[in-house]
């Protein structure tokens, strides 16, 4: 039966949820608070530079591939891809930086030529992160979390051990050289958790990292939001901007719509894909499944401090992707989960996208993107923002050994007051709920409400978890049960 749906939020479990809904034969109306579409995926445009102001890294294409198959398209039908030769750069201290190859038989070379017989062990390490994306990313991921039966096949009884191990315990059983370790535990941040809470099964992310490489969508992120959009358009979906939601209608414990500026939408299904948290809000107490007791215990996934940079020159001794790792780790990620406060030293990355795509500035000059991942919910103002900037311009001139300050048109800032105006985001967070073992599959929060019928859920607090392919997954596994339950 044709069900009329309505879905708050345009991010990527949004657009992707919306897909299959119509492709199923619903009438699929989306509702984005902001001016734009995309969610956390938009994009800054500011004196000829372009900037995503989200995610800018595009890993597992395969799982992309696997999303426009489903509607008989590819992603080529939509938008342009490059792999990154280099895929990104990793800088130790001044001269003293490791530069990861975009194939794993040179990446092996690598850390062999940095530490001895590493490259054997990296190789038989890779053997296994590949086994666990099989399983996890051609299998496990496409399940609702509804049941814990779904972690139990012939596949996963010989992976059990690796649920109850970390990614830091296996990583420095195998290699004892620290930038090596820390290149290794570099991919699992983007899960949201520190690398000893994080199950060593999730290494399956060094195989996205190495295996699969590091690609960049001509004209960066945002294309692919627009390639959804498009595709969502063709399928018959209604997108509506600027339209704020203040209430999720409930009659007689069910879903009936959604209310914008007074006005009743009707709906026979509500799903959303904005923050779990304040979607919540939008209900009645009666209505809502989590209480705030429950969310503060969750363990969340970073906030960032983010920098839109606009340079008068090319930057020199950077890649497009740059990571800079030059301090401690381990005080770093204190100050984010054990004791939330401003970090003193902290790491950060940046993107430099017109080092791949012209279209992200102006001939001979450089768009930069930097981001220092924070703890979601501190103090939040102008001078600490500034305060940052200065501690990573200083250490960017130093380890890169150039002269920028000089040098910089513009800048423009994004931190944890900006997520909560823009996303209405729980405590600010930028990436959701961390996957860690006790909040993996069926104990995250559910897609289907369970106090409220016709209610649904999707996105980075719900399953399968924090990320861009997780998301489009996300949104397949919501509009799954709704073909299925409503």
């Amino acid at each position: 039966m044709r069900k009329n749906i309505v879905i708050i939020g345009s991010g990527f479990s949004s657009l992707a949820a919306a897909c299959y809904l119509a492709k199923a034969g619903n009438k699929v109306s989306i509702y984005e608070k902001n001016s734009t579409i995309g969610g956390r995926a938009r994009q800054l445009k500011k004196d000829g530079f372009t900037f995503d102001i989200g995610p800018t890294w595009y890993w597992m294409p395969d799982v992309f591939e696997r999303f426009f198959a489903d509607f008989d398209k590819k992603t080529s039908d939509y938008y342009e891809l490059k792999k990154l030769a280099p895929a990104y750069q990793v800088y130790f201290g001044v001269n003293d930086f490791v530069t990861i190859a975009d194939n794993l038989p040179e990446i092996i070379k690598t850390f062999e030529s940095i530490e001895k017989g590493s490259g054997k062990i990296l190789e038989d390490f890779m053997a296994t992160a590949k086994s666990n994306y099989d399983i996890a990313i051609k299998d496990l991921v496409y399940n609702p979390g509804v049941s814990p039966l779904e972690l139990v096949t012939l596949k996963t009884a010989t992976k059990v051990g690796q649920f109850f191990s970390n990614i830091s315990k296996e990583v420095r059983k195998r290699f004892t050289n620290k930038k090596l370790v820390q290149i290794l535990e570099f991919p699992v941040l983007f899960l949201g958790a520190k690398p000893s809470d994080t199950p060593s099964f999730y290494s399956f992310m060094n195989f996205a990292d190495f295996g699969l490489g590091t690609w960049h969508p001509k004209n960066g992120m945002y294309s692919v939001v627009l390639a959804i959009e498009k595709l969502a358009r063709e399928l018959g979906v209604q997108i509506h901007t600027n339209s704020n939601i203040s209430k999720i209608v409930v009659e007689n414990g069910k879903a009936v719509g959604i209310e914008i500026d007074s006005e009743i939408i009707s709906a026979d299904v509500v799903l959303s894909g904005a923050d779990y948290h304040h979607t919540e809000t939008l209900l009645d107490f009666k209505d809502r499944k989590y209480s705030e007791k429950y969310w503060e215990s969750r363990t969340f996934a970073p906030s960032s401090l983010l920098f839109y940079v606009g340079f008068d020159k090319k930057v020199k001794n950077v890649q497009h992707h740059t990571l800079f790792f030059d301090v401690e780790f381990d005080e770093h990620a204190k100050d984010i989960y054990d004791d939330p406060k401003w970090p003193e030293n902290p790491l950060f990355y940046a993107s430099f996208p017109s080092k791949t795509d012209e279209n992200a500035a102006p001939k001979n000059c450089e768009a930069a993107i930097f981001l220092i991942p924070i703890a979601p919910g501190i103090k939040d103002t102008q001078e600490l923002r500034e305060t940052y900037f200065e501690k990573i311009l200083i250490r960017l001139e130093n380890l890169t050994q150039q002269k920028l300050r000089e040098n910089l048109i513009f800048k423009e800032s994004f931190c944890v007051n900006d997520f909560v105006k823009e996303y209405n985001s729980y405590k600010g967070n930028a990436y959701g709920m961390a996957n860690t073992l006790l909040q993996t599959a069926f104990l995250r929060p559910k897609l289907k409400s369970p106090k409220v019928r016709s209610l649904y859920f999707t996105g980075q607090l719900t399953v399968p978890g924090p990320g861009v392919p997780p998301a489009l997954i996300s949104g397949k596994l919501a509009a799954e049960l709704i073909e299925k339950h409503s």
